[in-house]
């Protein structure tokens, strides 16, 4: 499917401009009249343009389709901002893995990296984790793509094959990552992940088994729900048994003893067999990350053909809204003192419980529009929406859809709810930039509107 939204975003009239109220950039209030949101639709989308980002210059072309809301998060680095809840996670999975995994010289066993550009190759984001060219996962409409071959990482587990090449067996890697997708308040466009890995060799893996000498990490035989065709089946639960006990006693670090831990069998390309961690916290069954074996595949294709190995990845937002009781994602970005002076802690293991800020009253707005005959997909919407309304917009929800019984054309109605974290909304700044996402929708998406 392709997104149209940004190579059309040039022909965007001035009026739609100077209609939208910059009631809002992050959390900052600017003035009704002030350079507004809608202009910050768009950072480029023709092709011959050239984007500057973090140092390096890129071509644009037809793929590109970033915008400067999202654009205007590169670079700020949330999980490395002393104090801030996402650092405070990053933290305390850091020490906790620094006290309990230690090397033969008593240095800390995995290595740390949080600081590698979120600007990777589409080989390196796909390719390099073996997701197949037909992959879902690959589509212009979930991702941000800086060109054809460069993107906004979609996962930390881009970084997996360069550092096992380069030769490391166990490393955490940390950093913000970026997905277009729907709004609400466990949904934003840039989030941030926590990647594990570790490497078994044989010797590593089957010291201290019983007749451990005589036990092989590889076979020839076939692929099961179980294991692998590479591997050996008493390699596997090993490696399996390693992977759930290590996050198992990260989670009772984080939560506290006494958890209910348990394990659902899922499917992600690059491991098999593949897990994901659900936690009962306060009666509730809730998951907090993904993780599996290995695939041989992508380990062997790094150079490390003698070792087999597991990974995992948590979403740190996911942890942080759990542990620290924060309902709402947009407010990690929040600059207001009322949130992040919660945060400042003397030890980064003492127990926080975020006190809500005032909840202002939501304005809230609908939108109906025929569809195109091809080039929709509701992520483009969304991205609209969230670039225009900015950090304003709390919820997006597709209400209505409606099929004319004679002209076979599609209608969509969202409900759009706006509402400050910082401050009370009024109509008339809401219905300026609600009034700019119509005209946006008409002007980028090629709907027909029916406002």
């Amino acid at each position: 499917m392709i997104c149209s939204t940004l190579r059309r975003v040039g022909h965007v009239h001035i009026y739609l401009v100077r209609k939208a109220s910059g009631v809002s950039k992050g959390h900052h209030q600017q003035t009704v009249g002030s350079r507004p949101a809608a202009s910050e639709f768009a950072a480029q989308g023709a092709s011959g343009n050239v984007l500057e980002l973090l140092g390096k210059s890129y071509p644009q072309d037809n793929y590109s389709n970033l915008s400067r809301k999202v654009l205007s998060r590169v670079g700020r680095n949330l999980h490395n901002q002393q104090h801030h809840p996402l650092w405070l996670i990053k933290e305390r999975v850091k020490e906790h893995f620094y006290q309990q995994y230690v090397g033969r010289f008593g240095t800390p066993l995995f290595s740390v990296y949080d600081d590698l550009s979120p600007v990777v190759t589409t080989w390196q984001n796909f390719d390099s984790l073996l997701i197949p060219a037909d992959h879902p996962s690959r589509k212009k409409g979930d991702n941000y793509y800086v060109n054809g071959t460069h993107m906004l990482r979609a996962h930390t587990s881009a970084h997996q094959w360069d550092l096992l090449h380069a030769g490391l067996d166990a490393f955490l890697v940390v950093g913000d990552v970026y997905r277009r997708d729907q709004i609400d308040s466990q949904h934003y466009p840039v989030f941030h992940q926590l990647e594990g890995v570790r490497l078994f060799s044989k010797h590593e893996l089957f010291t201290g088994i019983k007749d451990g000498e005589s036990l092989q990490l590889f076979e020839q035989s076939s692929r099961s729900a179980c294991k692998q065709e590479t591997h050996t089946m008493e390699a596997t639960k090993l490696v399996e048994f390693d992977l759930k006990q290590t996050l198992a006693r990260l989670v009772t670090h984080l939560f506290g003893d006494g958890l209910d831990i348990r394990w659902v069998d899922c499917y992600f390309p690059f491991t098999h067999p593949s897990f994901e961690m659900e936690i009962n916290f306060h009666g509730e069954w809730l998951e907090v990350l993904g993780c599996g074996v290995m695939e041989q595949q992508l380990v062997n294709s790094a150079g490390a053909q003698d070792q087999i190995g597991w990974a995992f990845g948590l979403g740190l937002e996911r942890l942080a809204m759990i542990l620290y009781d924060i309902p709402d994602i947009r407010l990690f970005w929040s600059e207001d003192e009322r949130f992040l002076k919660q945060f400042r802690v003397s030890d980064i293991n003492q127990k926080v419980k975020f006190q809500p800020l005032s909840k202002y009253p939501a304005v809230i707005n609908d939108i109906s529009f025929w569809l195109p005959s091809e080039n929709y997909t509701e992520n483009d919407f969304y991205d609209l929406v969230r670039t225009i309304g900015g950090d304003l917009v709390e919820k997006v929800e597709l209400i209505d859809k409606f099929e004319h019984p004679k002209t076979h054309k599609t209608s969509h109605c969202y409900r759009i709810t706006y509402r400050h974290m910082e401050r009370t909304l009024s109509q008339r700044e809401v219905s300026r930039v609600h009034q700019a996402v119509q005209e946006a929708t008409v002007q980028l998406l090629g709907v027909e509107g029916r406002f």
